[in-house]
Formats: C-alpha cells, sequence, structure tokens
C-alpha cells in the first residue's frame, strides 16, 4: 500500500489553529479599514466561466495560470485566479438596480498556477476594493486612502513601503510612438517586468517588441507626470499620503484604462511590489450594460505577511480557548461538565482534558502545546487556576 503524503498540494496552505488565528486577524484589519470608508462586503463562486477572463484579463492568465477544467457537462470552467471580472459581471447584471457610488470589497479564495516564489503561492485570498460611480480624480483619491490605511493599520509607518502611480494613457501613448510590432499590450507586459529584468535584459526584451525601443527608454527616463497624475499626487499629500510618480510602471492586466497604483516594499529583506491596481472604467460594459467609472485594487494575503514579518508587525495573536479544565478523581470527572459550563456562564471558552489516567504534567503539557494559556484543576471539588503562558 503505497504510504500518503501529510504535505498540501504544492502552492497551497494547511491553516493549523495558530496559522488560522492569524489570518483571522489579517482579516479583520481588512474589514475594519473597508467598513471605516463604507465599503459594504460581498462574495461569489470560486467558479466561474474560463471565458469570463479569456476576454478581460491577462493572456499570460488563461493560457498559463488557471486551474481549468471541463465539467460533466462539457463546459469550460476554471478556479478563479482573481476578483476583478466577478465583481465586474455582479454590477453588470443588476446595473439599474444598484445605488451610486458602489463601494464594494471581498476576501475571495483565488488560483493561480504560477511559478512558486517567495510572496507567490498557487492559493491565496486577496482584499479587493473596487470603486463604482466615479468618473473624477476623487476615486483615485479615495482608494490611495484606502490602499495607504491597509497597512498603517497593521503598524506600518510610510518610511516602510512607497505608493507608486503612473497613467496608463500616458504610457500606452509613449509606446505608441515608439512603434509595436504586434500591440500595446504586448509591450506593457514586457514594461510590467521591468524591475525584474537587468538594463541589458529589458532593452533586449523592448527590441522584440518595438521597432523603436530607444525612444521608449528615453521616454520613460524623461517623462514627466501629467496635469491629473500631479493633481492626484499633491491632492494626497494633503492628505498625509505620499504617491511617488513612476512613468514605466504598467500593471499587467488588459482592462486598466488609466491611473494605475502599485505598493512597494521598502525593507531590503523584502524589496518589491506588495499589491497594486487601478482604473478600469469599461469593464462592465463589456457584459452588455452600461459602462460604469470603476477603481479598485486587490492586496495578497502572502505578500501581506512577508511585509508584516520583515517589518517585525505580526502580532502574537491569541486563540480562542481560555482554559483547560483538567479533573483530577472519578467523582471530580463526573462533574466536570457543570464546573465548565458555570465557567463558560462567566464568559470562558473552556475545553476538558477527560483521561484521569494520564499524569498530570503530561495533561498540562498537552494545554502548552495547545498554546491555552491557563488550566484549572479540580480535585476533591476545589477549583484552582494555574497560568500557562
Amino acid at each position: 500500500m503505497t504510504k500518503l503524503s501529510t504535505s498540501p498540494y504544492k502552492g497551497t496552505r494547511d491553516y493549523y489553529p495558530e496559522d488560522l488565528a492569524l489570518r483571522n486577524y489579517v482579516f479583520s484589519k481588512w474589514r475594519e479599514v473597508c467598513n471605516s470608508f463604507g465599503y459594504e462586503e460581498y462574495d461569489a463562486s470560486v467558479l466561474e466561466p474560463l471565458e469570463l477572463y479569456a476576454s478581460k484579463t491577462s493572456e499570460e492568465i488563461v493560457s498559463q495560470q488557471t486551474f481549468s477544467f471541463e465539467d460533466r457537462g462539457g463546459r469550460k470552467v476554471t478556479l478563479r485566479p482573481e476578483m476583478t471580472p466577478t465583481v465586474s459581471r455582479m454590477v453588470a447584471a443588476r446595473r439599474q438596480e444598484l445605488g451610486y457610488p458602489l463601494r464594494l470589497f471581498s476576501i475571495p479564495n483565488c488560483f493561480r498556477y504560477e511559478r512558486m516564489q517567495r510572496g507567490r503561492t498557487r492559493e491565496f485570498w486577496q482584499l479587493n476594493v473596487d470603486l463604482f460611480g466615479v468618473a473624477g480624480i476623487e476615486g483615485e483619491l479615495e482608494i490611495a486612502q484606502v490602499m495607504d490605511r491597509t497597512l498603517k493599520v497593521f503598524g506600518a509607518t510610510p518610511d516602510m513601503y512607497e505608493i507608486r502611480v503612473n497613467s496608463r494613457k500616458s504610457l500606452n501613448a509613449m509606446i505608441e510612438a515608439a512603434k509595436p510590432k504586434q500591440d500595446v499590450n504586448s509591450v506593457l507586459r514586457v514594461v510590467d517586468a521591468i524591475d525584474k529584468l537587468s538594463t541589458e535584459e529589458f532593452a533586449l526584451k523592448l527590441s522584440e517588441v518595438l521597432k523603436d525601443p530607444k525612444s521608449l527608454i528615453e521616454a520613460l527616463k524623461s517623462n514627466q507626470p501629467n496635469e491629473e497624475l500631479e493633481t492626484l499626487i499633491q491632492k494626497a499629500d494633503k492628505l498625509g499620503i505620499k504617491l511617488k510618480y513612476s512613468p514605466e510602471l504598467a500593471r499587467g492586466f488588459d482592462y486598466y484604462t488609466d491611473i494605475v497604483f502599485e505598493v512597494f516594499d521598502k525593507n531590503p529583506e523584502n524589496n518589491r511590489s506588495m499589491f497594486g491596481g487601478g482604473r478600469y472604467d469599461g469593464l462592465v460594459k463589456t457584459f452588455g450594460a452600461e459602462a460604469v467609472p470603476t477603481i479598485g485594487f486587490g492586496m495578497g494575503d502572502a505578500p501581506l505577511y512577508n511585509f508584516l514579518e520583515v517589518n517585525n508587525l505580526i502580532p502574537k495573536v491569541k486563540l480562542k480557548t481560555d482554559v483547560m479544565l483538567i479533573p483530577i478523581t472519578e467523582d471530580d470527572l463526573e462533574n466536570v461538565n457543570d464546573v465548565a459550563n458555570q465557567l463558560r456562564s462567566e464568559g470562558k471558552n473552556v475545553a476538558i482534558d477527560y483521561d484521569i489516567t494520564r499524569k498530570f504534567d503530561k495533561r498540562m503539557k498537552s494545554a502548552q502545546k495547545l498554546k491555552i494559556p491557563q488550566i484549572a484543576t479540580i480535585e476533591n471539588g476545589e477549583l484552582k487556576f494555574k497560568d500557562l503562558l
């Protein structure tokens, strides 16, 4: 008989109680921030038709990173790799019934079959925040505030991270001037990978997709923010949020239409992009509904954990059980549930160790392994408490 592995599927994670406690802490902070800005939580099925992403996201995700299969009815479906097409579909389905501005957020479980590396897993949870119905720069300013707050709520300070901003319209114009060999999106994917490439590698990749790669390289070096971006940066600064203009910032998804954001960890141990987003005004319209101006962002849990770790911001989370109740004698065992229920009525979360045949030291060590902060012994009807943590 083949021995089964105890490891989870590659790229996924098991959550023991202490791990889940940390995840719940993160989720609670995400909800706290979103609720404070007036965003309401929604959810949807993890299964979606593959065609939802084929025309509304990046080719790389669809062709290389989806967990796709054919169901018993012959339909091509996939585990969702992201949430933006889903929420756009949902808004389009009730376009006339919903009130605007519409503020929605979710914490979906997502899947991407991609190369494993630090901060990238094949199964992940992601905070998605989307603002529908605000066409002006006020939308970008609000999203910048929410992004900033989602880091500060964990104790982060502005010197730990950098919020970069760019205009896809301006970048697209620079690319058009450099004469793409195919289309703008093929060039955008190269520009999006600029932080992962050396100067020589970047120039070589550009030469494969552009007729005049040098003009784009020079434009990226000398370009200044347009009036809209300059206004956004100034308004954010007045609110205490520093935005850095980055003319090479692209974001990989095809649906972005103008201003895009990306947040970077400045710690040398984890100097990388953590999360981002941008404006995507045309996605609702692709479902046959009237267009809705939209802006949003997505923050994955794995990059956030890395950020919190290298910046010493991971708290000691407390598990839910307060007391392990340990009866000593047969009579104490007979009455242990009455004692436990009395403690529960006083607001304590109580677990019971029923095995009176085990040595007391072993029972106490078990409570310590379970990270229960306190034990309570019952011996001859007398209740005594002892702190363990």
